[in-house]
């Protein structure tokens, strides 16, 4: 790869960051144009439930680099701006504010966004949602002492935006439609854990249970009315539903797309002068034969992004890293290494009672993914034996007596 040629890249989140870094400091000379819907530079987006929310960070600490990183390093920033179309023939992408944007290599990195709920009721700015630093900033608005958050979603974001409601005073009603929270994300252990974690701290939580419509008494949102008939006062309504991938530039311009973005191992895509990177691609892992699936994770989007950079700059390619996740919670650390795919055996090692625990997914005697809350040395165990694919004594994983050095045949 000439190390001078030109590289855009779309999107300034964590991947998009991460890949302009990556490239000056792996030894890219040539000219970098990072560009951006949200007027600041890349930050970090988890905090935004948690640490933000209940003012612990603010966002100058979510900033993943300094302002003055980018001018320093020679990188271009264009934030505020929208990539609305890629002309692939004559490789330039076409921008909101009129301009254009020439490249040799172009890096897609737009990730996700939420799903949205058309709710018969709603007024402009009923329902918040939860992806950008504006959004945190309006939920955190809406909550203190004595407010009423209904949060439709019991998925990651949803609890942990019930958490952080709780601990600013504010009360909190999950609704979910599934029968059990965490349904699409967690086994049935795990799920049950949280819901009864939350119970205990104060949050409601209604399982199968669809949200009808928005009610308001005046000009002020007053309660949201489920299926059933339930009305469930409130003052502030959270969406957390889910999110799809932001593929409508790369589906736009031809380019192969199922869930996302169709790339391999390296972040290429149907397109030789295009890579995409993060939220937004349909992947394959390697620790699982290839399978090809679509993560929503920042540590996947930062291992992405230095396979992508290595490529084009044709270094070695760094090794795959075993997929990972987390989610804070009151005093609870989830840590989630790995995907169960197709899994025939669980192992539950530690105290559920004890909030001290890790589940272990099994898949013809070997590790798939581990589940660990409170439990750091089994969630870092489980991610080594999940990437060295060895067999494990399951009665010896159950018993935390056996240290975990000792599970592996």
């Amino acid at each position: 790869m000439n190390e001078t040629a030109r590289i855009v890249i779309v999107g300034a989140g964590h991947a998009g960051g991460t890949a302009a870094a990556q490239l000056r400091q792996q030894g890219h000379t040539g000219p970098i144009l990072l560009i951006g819907e949200e007027p600041s530079v890349p930050y970090q987006r988890p905090p935004l439930s948690k640490a933000y929310l209940k003012g612990e960070a603010d966002a100058e600490a979510l900033k993943l680099r300094p302002d003055a990183f980018y001018a320093e390093n020679d990188i271009e920033l264009r934030l505020g701006t929208r990539a609305l179309s890629i002309d692939r023939q004559g490789r330039r992408v076409r921008l909101g504010d009129g301009g254009e944007a020439a490249y040799d290599i172009l890096i897609l990195a737009t990730g996700s966004a939420n799903r949205k709920l058309n709710l018969p009721g709603a007024r402009e700015g009923d329902l918040l949602e939860l992806r950008h630093l504006a959004d945190a900033e309006r939920l955190k608005q809406a909550l203190g002492p004595g407010r009423r958050l209904a949060i439709v979603g019991g998925g990651y974001v949803g609890l942990e935006a019930a958490a952080s409601a709780r601990a600013l005073g504010a009360e909190a009603t999950v609704i979910e439609l599934e029968p059990r929270v965490l349904a699409r994300v967690a086994c049935e252990e795990l799920s049950g854990f949280f819901e009864a974690y939350h119970r205990g701290r104060g949050v409601r939580i209604l399982t199968c249970a669809q949200v009808l419509d928005v009610e308001h008494e005046g000009d002020r949102l007053a309660a949201v009315r489920l299926k059933d008939g339930r009305r469930i006062p409130c003052d502030a309504v959270l969406v957390g539903v889910g999110a799809t991938a932001c593929t409508e530039l790369a589906r736009d311009s031809g380019l192969e797309c199922d869930v996302g973005v169709v790339v391999d191992a390296a972040g290429r895509t149907s397109d030789p002068a295009i890579r995409a990177i993060g939220d937004v691609t349909f992947r394959p892992l390697p620790h699982y034969g290839g399978r090809m699936h679509r993560l929503e994770s920042v540590p996947g989007a930062v291992e992405q992004a230095r396979q992508a950079v290595a490529a084009i700059l044709g270094l070695p390619a760094p090794a795959h890293e075993v997929p990972w996740f987390w989610s804070d919670q009151y005093d609870l650390k989830l840590q989630i290494a790995g995907v169960p795919f197709d899994t025939d055996q669980r192992v539950v090692r530690g105290d559920l009672a004890a909030g001290k625990f890790a589940i272990f997914h099994l898949k013809d005697g070997r590790i798939a993914a581990v589940e660990a809350v409170n439990c750091p040395a089994e969630f870092m165990a489980g991610r080594q034996l999940i990437g060295q694919g060895r067999a494990v004594d399951a009665e010896k994983l159950a018993d935390p007596r056996v240290s975990m050095r000792e599970v592996s045949l």
